[in-house]
């Protein structure tokens, strides 16, 4: 007999609903899923970058200081020294 309630109540148990995860809608997520910085274009604009600052040659043989990955898509932006 009481192998049969043991039985009933184990298939009565009750699925608890698991609790739903909050997570930041799009804007704020995504600001913060990868780590960056501001930077000052050489355009006068400020630019958030991803990847690293890098020093590339131009072609009049002068060294341009740019950034890397930027939100705005691209990928190198020259940067005011």
């Amino acid at each position: 007999m009481k192998v049969l309630t043991l039985a009933l109540l184990f298939s009565l148990t009750v699925a608890k609903p698991t609790p739903q995860v909050r997570r930041p809608s799009g804007h704020l997520e995504q600001q913060h899923s990868k780590s960056g910085r501001w930077y000052f274009a050489a355009s006068g604009h400020a630019v958030y970058c991803y990847g690293p600052v890098m020093t590339l040659p131009q072609a009049n043989g002068d060294l341009q200081k740019v950034a890397t990955f930027c939100r705005d898509g691209k990928t190198v932006v020259p940067l005011k020294d």
